[in-house]
């Protein structure tokens, strides 16, 4: 992937990538900036950019995408690549992206005071 610039995911790939996400609850998407955010309850907490899946991080998840070896999104530290064998395992998937929601959440909490 290009460092410096968000590409198009493939449709077939971020299909694929949501439906795996459903059974999470009310989890939905959209197109923005060239790439494709990935939103529950309203609010981001993924992003595909270049068939590349990341989701949203702090310092209570950040060691595990390190030490897997992923990398930060290029334009924003508070996404990291989710490694592939977790891509390829449902139940690490969404352990993953509940941990992502977490961060969320958190993140949400102090933008509200």
């Amino acid at each position: 992937m290009s460092r410096g610039k968000v590409m198009k995911p493939n449709t077939s790939y971020t299909d694929n990538v949501m439906d795996r996400l459903t059974p999470l609850g009310e989890i939905g998407g959209r197109a923005m900036f060239g790439g494709y955010g990935i939103f529950h309850e309203g609010i981001m907490f993924g992003i595909i950019s270049a068939d590349t899946l990341y989701f949203k991080v702090n310092d209570s998840n950040r060691a595990a995408y390190e030490s897997a070896g992923s990398q930060p999104f290029p334009h924003s530290h508070s996404y990291y690549e989710v490694p592939t064998d977790v891509l390829d395992d449902t139940t690490q998937l969404h352990d993953w992206a509940r941990a992502a929601l977490s961060v969320r959440d958190t993140t949400a909490k102090k933008k509200r005071r």
